[in-house]
Order: C-alpha cells, then sequence, then structure tokens
C-alpha cells in the first residue's frame, strides 16, 4: 500500500535523520514521494553536501534549503540573517513556496519545545512551519509562491515521558530532556526494520558525528543496543490544519 506523501521540515542537516528518519526511509519504501525542507544552512557548504547524501539513502530526493544561518554558525550562510532573527513574514512565505511546489499530504516538524534539547532554530523552525502549513492553502496569502495547497495533515515529532528511560545517556551528555504527556502522542512508530537505513543517514552527517557532543557524535559512540534503544521508535503529535474527524492513537502517519 502507497504510503500518503510527506515533506519533513527541519531545523539543521542532521535533524531529519535523528527525529523523522524511519518514517521518511519507510514512506519512500512504500512508494510515497518524500521531500525534506532545510531551514539552516545552504548547498555549497560541507553540512549541505552531507545533506544530499542522508536524503539519499532514506530516499527522499535532493535538499530543499530554506537558507538562513545556524544559530551558532554565522559561516553557513554568511550572506542571511541567522533563522531566529529573520523576518517571520519571509521565511513563512518561503516554506509556502516549498509546500506549494511540493503539495504534501502530510508534513512533519519539530514540537513546539523544539524537540529534546530546545534550540532556537528548532522552536522558530516549528513556528514557521505551522503558520506556513496553514497559509498555503489561502489563495491570498504569498501569491507569488505557487498555487494554493492545503496539506492534510501536520505532525509533530516529540519525546512522550515514558520515553526519558532510554534517553539516559543522552541525559547524562548534557542533553535537555524537553517531553510530553504520553496522552498527547498521536502517532508511535516502530521504525526497526528502517533502523540501519536511519542509522546510515545519521552517519552521514560526518561533521557532526565527528563533533563529540553533537547528538549524532553522542550516539556513535553508545553501545549498538542503547543507541537503536534511542532510535528505533519514533513519536508524533498530530496537528490538524482543517476541521475534520480525526481518529485517537494512530500508529500510521495517515492523511
Amino acid at each position: 500500500m502507497t504510503l500518503p506523501s510527506l515533506l519533513a521540515v527541519f531545523a539543521h542537516p542532521d535533524d531529519e535523520s535523528l527525529f523523522s528518519g524511519g518514517v521518511l526511509a519507510r514512506h519512500a519504501a512504500r512508494g510515497a514521494r518524500t521531500a525534506v525542507v532545510t531551514a539552516t544552512w545552504t548547498p555549497d557548504t560541507r553540512r549541505g553536501a552531507e545533506l544530499a547524501e542522508a536524503l539519499r539513502i532514506l530516499g527522499a530526493g535532493e535538499p530543499r534549503m530554506l537558507g538562513y544561518a545556524d544559530a551558532g554558525v554565522p559561516s553557513s550562510a554568511p550572506d542571511s540573517p541567522r533563522l531566529y532573527e529573520a523576518p517571520l513574514d519571509e521565511a513563512v512565505g518561503r516554506l509556502v513556496a516549498h509546500i506549494r511546489q511540493f503539495r504534501p499530504e502530510i508534513v512533519v516538524t519539530h514540537d513546539a519545545y523544539g524537540g529534546l534539547t530546545g534550540h532556537p532554530d528548532h522552536v522558530q523552525t516549528h513556528r514557521v512551519t505551522t503558520l506556513a502549513v496553514e497559509a498555503a492553502g489561502f489563495e491570498r496569502l504569498y501569491p507569488h509562491a505557487g498555487t494554493p495547497w492545503q496539506p492534510s495533515a501536520l505532525y509533530l515529532a516529540t519525546h512522550p515521558h515514558s520515553a526519558l528511560a532510554s534517553l539516559n545517556e543522552l541525559a547524562r551528555a548534557g542533553k535537555g530532556m524537553n517531553t510530553v504527556p504520553d496522552e498527547w502522542v498521536t502517532a508511535t512508530v516502530d521504525v526497526g526494520p528502517w533502523l540501519k537505513q536511519k542509522w546510515a543517514a545519521v552517519l552521514a552527517h560526518r561533521t557532526e558525528v565527528k563533533r563529540g557532543t553533537s547528538a549524532p557524535g553522542l550516539l556513535a559512540g553508545l553501545p549498538e543496543a542503547v543507541r537503536e534503544g534511542i532510535l528505533g521508535t519514533e513519536w508524533y503529535i498530530r496537528r490538524d490544519p482543517v476541521v475534520r474527524q480525526v481518529s485517537a492513537g494512530l500508529v500510521e502517519l495517515t492523511a
């Protein structure tokens, strides 16, 4: 069965693999159109090239990049403002253009915490994406960004409180632990069958793997069983941009 088309929007190169690599690989393997928009860095940087390799591994097409600077690395896009300092309306308009061009049934992004660590770029990407998903369907908003298109569902990549035990190693390394009540989670996805593919995509981000304090670097130093416990499940909160009946307890990402 072909799954719904999926567009993932994340802040940095590597976020797509860490947060949704399993779902991206799963949808692509079942014939769904998949793509990733990355809010920071540019294609002509080392991390842009690593992103291209990771997306190839996941079957998620070519990089789509908004071109803003990483909050901590101005050289990631030297001619652009840092993402969280960029005009919000401008950033939303750039993403609306990608949504209207790709026409996904599902959009995936960071939760409102910005994931476990609460990185400011993650938080801002959440804000930009939630606004863009709704705006993309309104014909008089961003009229130069293409023909209106309304995704059916928005999923926020998150971690429930019950996952804290498996995250102990990251917590000991000083990583933030922003988790949500378990009952908020709409979709719990076992990505075990795609875990090797997901991990290969994470490893493609070699710059971050070599930086021992980053999530890829920390994960690379863990025993395989511990790492698989952290990466083997993905959790999502569904937010619908249009009024509709939604079934609780979904275990699939559906449109």
